[in-house]
Parts: structure tokens; C-alpha cells; sequence
């Protein structure tokens, strides 16, 4: 192992993916060899240049209004194909069920008369908008991009930690991630089957083209964004770029007669499908928020007369709130009449009186998350809350214990991460990228991994100062041995035809025939 690894110690209670109780795990084998060849001050080196290339390049967050270079870590994170098969299908799997559950909660609401879930639970969620009921997109897909976040647990298993529907973000650092991994490190990703990330944009824009209304065989597609100081503007423009289709802010575009045009240079031009990144309050003034400038009045006209697609649909964040979460498993069943592929986390409703009993007694022990929470906001994680906080929090859950759920503390996984020149573990989770065309849903081979880089933190969001790695799925075995020498070829010695007879020449012109295509001797020129 290279010099920087060598007082390299895992987190107890924590599975760490690169060391195990026997050494390095198989699927870092490899990628340690060729870091071991270089020496500590050229890693160090090579991190510095990572942090001077996002700088350069604009790739940024935004925390409390500081736009700061995203963290990319030196170490990759890698999955085996096998690792990766699971995660690929337990994805897929938890995306059609999402999708069949919108499509009944805002069509004929089959799951509550089964008894499934409870019809309160949905028509309580803050995300949950009667304006789009009885609405059917073209091609009836409503998460045409998801991101499912996963984690693994102390014994490497990987769960899911929540569901996001609604806009999620982050594949754009999955890609320039990528780029800068190569760039910065090529003797080690030159030796790796690494599986690419950089068609996500085609996949993403053919989902798109798929969901145009009906009757329009060449869509205008467009990427609606808050605008540059929204913090995944970056993201925004990239996809837009990426995939060649312009991107437009709400005052680019205008409804009338229940279509949507924009705003062009030669005039109005229509659209036809909207990947927006605008939240749903922020989209329709008409219909949500009057003081929104973010959006266009009508949109929500539009979409409901079927002139329009919006992706991902409006109203899809009820599938992200946290108590719909604990109802998932259930709804696989129901809707695929299959067994979940992935765990979900083991998660109190606190609606329930005895659940609520149960976790206002262990306050202490457990992690409180607010359902309609993003980006790590809101959660309290009891064993590092004060006396004071863990009162408060109990007066919250009294009095609305609708929005909030409880769940034991996970020990997410560690991977080695560079921490002031040495290398750490750190906790990291996994966001894999679906798109569903309607005909399948492709899962983004490898996802984002956010690290929690503060010692011992468990919250990974770059929101609250987390970073990132190069998340490479690796093809077959992963690893490019060297190229092997071709074996020669097998010459056929023919008989001077002076000493055989005719017959004889035949037999012998045939047998040398089939000797020929056996070996690959004969046949077309190379």
C-alpha cells in the first residue's frame, strides 16, 4: 500500500469499503497497486490540481451565499460489476413502482381502496397538489430523471436512505468528476474497465423527445432554470449544452391559448417539453405562488391540455415525503407483485401513537428527520443532540407529529478520503441517476458519491459542506491486463499434387478446406 495508506485505520462500527479484516477488498486491489507507485507528495499534488481545476472551471456550490469549488477526492470509489447489478436493479425496480404509484394517487386512487396506504397520508403532504389530479402525461411517465439515495450498513448492504422525484441534482458532477479523474490520474484509470457516465445526456434527452404531447414527431425541447444564482445553475447549463436544446428562465417563455412559446430573436417559437428545474411553487404564478418570478403564468393551463410536458411532473414530491418512504416496500408489492430488491431503512411513523411512545422515550438514541426535509436540513441525530435540543425537538413531534419520522442511527460506509495530506475514512452514500423513457429505465452507471468530510459526520450533503468522489462501476473483472500475444498460425502443409491421383487431389483439397476453417487460416485478407 502507498505510504499514504499506511496508518490508514477504519471507523469502528463502520464498514469500510477499501480494508477489511483480511486487506484490501478485491475491488480496490488494483486501483491501490497503481496509487501505491506513486509517492505521497505526488498525490498530494495531484489533489491540489483537482481543487485548482473546478476552481478554473466554474464548477461550484453555493453555501450561505458563498459560491465555494465543489470537493472532488483524490480516491475513487469503486463497485464491482456483480455490487453494481444489485444497485441497477433495485433502481429500476423502485422507479416503476414510484411511477405506478403517482399514476393511481392522481388517477384512480386504487391504493387507498385496497387499504395500502392511507388516503390521509398523501392528501397531507405538502407536496401533494390537487391541480394535477386526473392529469395523464403523453407517454404516462412522471419521473422522467430520479435520484435514489443509497447507503451501505455495517455489514456492507446497501439501503435506501430516501427517494428524490422531484428535481433532483448532481449528474452533472458525476460527469465532470469523471473528466477530472482521468485527467488527473490516468496511469491508474488507464488499467481499469471503467463503465462511462457521458452518454447520460443522450439517454436523458430521448426520454425527453419520448414525452412530447401527442401528434409532435420533432419536440422542442428546453431546460427551464431559476436562473445564475441558483446553486445548480452549473448543472443547469451543462445538460442544456449537453444535450444541444436552449436554456430558458420563466420570462423567456409565454402561454397563451393554453401553449407555450419562447421567446426568440425571429419571433415566438413553440415548445413542447420543459426539463425544469423549478420547484413546484415557483413554476405557475397562476397557480402557486402569485409572487414567483421564476416561473410562467399558464404552465399548469398548458400541461393540463396536453400541449405541454413537464419533467419531472408536477406534484411527484409526494413520493419524496419521508412517511410515504416507510410505505414503499409495501407498494412494490402491490404494484409489481415483486419482493424489494433494496432494504429500505427501518423507519417509526410518528403518527402512530405507539411509534411515537417508543421514540419519544429513546429521543436520545435515534436520527429525526422532517418528511418534507431536503439537503440534510432539519434532521437531528439524538446521541449528538444536547439536552435542550432533544427537548425542543420533543415539543415539535408533539404537536405535529405528521412531519417527522425516526430512524435508528445508520453507520454509512467509509472510503478512504484525503484530510489535510493524509488519507481518512470518511462516510459516504450514493446517488444513482434514472431516466425512464417509458419503454425503460436506464440507471447512470455509477452515480454520485457525496462524502461527509468533517470527522465522524454523517450527513453527506454538499449543502451542509460535504464533498465528492468518481464513482466507477467496473466492467467484467475492472481490470486491462496486458495485451497478449497473438498465437501463430497454423501453416497446412499440402502433398505435391504429382503424387496423388485425381481423386486423391480432391480429397486432399477438401480435407486442407475444413483443416483451413477450423484454425481460421483461410478466407478474406486482413
Amino acid at each position: 500500500m502507498s505510504v499514504l495508506f499506511r496508518d490508514y485505520a477504519g471507523t469502528p462500527k463502520a464498514f469500510d469499503e477499501v480494508v477489511g479484516a483480511e486487506g484490501v477488498r478485491v475491488a480496490y486491489g488494483s486501483v491501490m497497486r497503481q496509487l501505491a507507485k506513486l509517492d505521497g507528495d505526488e498525490v498530494r499534488a495531484r489533489a491540489e490540481y483537482l481543487k485548482s481545476t473546478y476552481l478554473d472551471q466554474g464548477v461550484t456550490f453555493d453555501i450561505g451565499g458563498e459560491e465555494r469549488p465543489f470537493p472532488l477526492d483524490i480516491v475513487p470509489r469503486v463497485l464491482l460489476a456483480d455490487e453494481w447489478a444489485e444497485v441497477e436493479a433495485g433502481v429500476a425496480q423502485r422507479v416503476r413502482a414510484l411511477e405506478a404509484f403517482l399514476a393511481d394517487v392522481y388517477g384512480e386512487g386504487r391504493v387507498f381502496r385496497d387499504g395500502v396506504i392511507p388516503r390521509k397520508v398523501i392528501v397531507t403532504s405538502p407536496h401533494y397538489h390537487r391541480v394535477m389530479a386526473g392529469v395523464r402525461p403523453p407517454n404516462g411517465v412522471r419521473c422522467h430523471v430520479a435520484g435514489i439515495d443509497l447507503v451501505r450498513d455495517e455489514v456492507g448492504r446497501f439501503r435506501v436512505l430516501e427517494d428524490n422525484v422531484r428535481v433532483p441534482s448532481g449528474v452533472s458532477y458525476v460527469m465532470t468528476n469523471r473528466r477530472a479523474m482521468f485527467s488527473a490520474l490516468p496511469e491508474v484509470t488507464s488499467r481499469h474497465r471503467i463503465r462511462p457516465v457521458e452518454g447520460y445526456p443522450l439517454h436523458l434527452l430521448a426520454a425527453l423527445r419520448a414525452a412530447a404531447p401527442s401528434g409532435v414527431s420533432d419536440p422542442t425541447v428546453v431546460v427551464l432554470t431559476p436562473g445564475v444564482y441558483n446553486s445548480a445553475y452549473f448543472e443547469h447549463a451543462l445538460l442544456a449544452r449537453m444535450m444541444g436544446v436552449e436554456l430558458v428562465e420563466g420570462r423567456d417563455l409565454l402561454c397563451h391559448n393554453g401553449r407555450v412559446s419562447i421567446r426568440t430573436t425571429q419571433g415566438l417559437r413553440p415548445v413542447h417539453v420543459i426539463y425544469r428545474r423549478v420547484d413546484d411553487e415557483f413554476l405557475d404564478p397562476a397557480q402557486f405562488r402569485s409572487d414567483s418570478m421564476l416561473g410562467c403564468a399558464g404552465l399548469i393551463t398548458a400541461a393540463r391540455a396536453g400541449n405541454v410536458t413537464l419533467a419531472n411532473a408536477i406534484g411527484n414530491g409526494v413520493a419524496d415525503d419521508k412517511l410515504v418512504y416507510t410505505y414503499i416496500p409495501d407498494l412494490i408489492r402491490y404494484y409489481l407483485a415483486e419482493e424489494p430488491l433494496l432494504a429500505s431503512v427501518d423507519t417509526w411513523r410518528l403518527e402512530e401513537p405507539a411509534h411515537r411512545a417508543e421514540v419519544l422515550d429513546r429521543l436520545a438514541e435515534l436520527v429525526l428527520k422532517p418528511v418534507d426535509g431536503s439537503g440534510g436540513k432539519g434532521i437531528v441525530i439524538g446521541p449528538r443532540a444536547t439536552a435542550k435540543q432533544l427537548d425542543a425537538l420533543r415539543a415539535r413531534i408533539i404537536k405535529d407529529p405528521r412531519g417527522w419520522i425516526a430512524q435508528p442511527v445508520v453507520q454509512l460506509s467509509t472510503v478512504p478520503t484525503m484530510i489535510d495530506g493524509k488519507m481518512a475514512p470518511r462516510h459516504v452514500d450514493l446517488r444513482p441517476f434514472a431516466v425512464n423513457s417509458g419503454d425503460e429505465v436506464y440507471v447512470l452507471p455509477g452515480g454520485l458519491t457525496r462524502v461527509a468530510l468533517p470527522e465522524g459526520e454523517l450527513i453527506v450533503n454538499s449543502s451542509q459542506g460535504g464533498g465528492s468522489k468518481d464513482t466507477w462501476v467496473l466492467a467484467r473483472d475492472g481490470v486491462r491486463g496486458k495485451r497478449r500475444r497473438r498465437r501463430p498460425r497454423e501453416v497446412v502443409e499440402g502433398v505435391p499434387l504429382g503424387e496423388l491421383g485425381e481423386e486423391k487431389v480432391q480429397q486432399q483439397q477438401a480435407q486442407q478446406q475444413q483443416q483451413q476453417r477450423r484454425t481460421g487460416t483461410g478466407g478474406a485478407p486482413c
